[in-house]
């Protein structure tokens, strides 16, 4: 643990200590509350189903521009063989980057809360649903996290390491939309592996453990991919 302390607390500065958190959080910020607000103004709606809505469509751009440095910048700069000299495990690495991203991620949703306070302020907000609707994007960014630092750890380029999250994380948005484009048969395995599928499902308001599951599934073997691209640049 001590390890994978050091190593989230070095990431999670240098996260602060460049521009790409301020840039990220703002920009964030300001897409999600620009619906939220046509949606409370224009429309005279105080709810948070506009917010739950676009939050996973903002995920797929903004998840891959938070990850794509992770492992892709070590191994640029050179300082990924540092590490290696080091008696850490690329388990340690993995996991001390991946929960430095993932509180960055969670200081962003935490900063969306300001829009869950104005509707219960303005109108009757279901708290328990709101609740399990955080808990869902927190899962989902999660899950894309875990495809992004994958994506990172195949090369050593910021700029293919964000394409490539990007595009298996709009694979795994996109499945449950496609749906009446294929075969019955293949539809329900399509659902089942479509990332947002399993986020609507707890956003209604039920936690279920299919759809932790799900999650605990995707984050592992992220994870896990790679953990496994760093032992072989290691040469384990």
């Amino acid at each position: 643990m001590h390890n994978i302390i050091c190593i989230f607390k070095r990431e999670f500065r240098s996260y602060f200590d460049s521009p790409i958190a301020y840039i990220v959080l703002t920009f964030f910020l300001l897409i999600a509350g620009y619906f939220f607000s046509t949606n409370l103004f224009l429309m005279n709606q105080a709810n948070l189903r506009t917010l739950f809505g676009v939050v996973p469509l903002l995920f797929v751009f903004f998840i891959p521009a938070i990850s794509m440095r992770l492992i892709a910048e070590e191994k640029k700069s050179g300082t990924i063989e540092l590490l290696f000299t080091y008696p850490i495990k690329d388990t340690e690495i993995i996991l001390g980057k991946y929960l430095a991203a993932l509180v960055l991620i969670g200081v962003m949703l935490l900063f969306t809360t300001v829009y869950a306070f104005s509707v219960s302020a303005l109108g009757d907000m279901d708290a328990g649903q709101a609740f399990a609707g955080y808990i869902g994007l927190l899962l989902l960014g999660a899950a894309y996290l875990a495809m992004g630092i994958f994506a990172s750890s195949l090369t050593e380029n910021q700029i293919v390491a964000f394409i490539a999250a990007l595009a298996i994380s709009f694979f795994f948005f996109i499945l449950d939309k496609i749906l009446f484009f294929v075969p019955a048969s293949l539809a329900s395995i399509l659902e089942y592996l479509s990332i947002e599928y399993h986020f609507q499902n707890i956003a209604r308001g039920v936690i279920d453990t299919r759809n932790l599951i799900y999650y605990g599934s995707v984050i592992f073997i992220g994870l896990m991919l790679a953990s496994h691209m760093l032992s072989r640049r290691k040469g384990d």
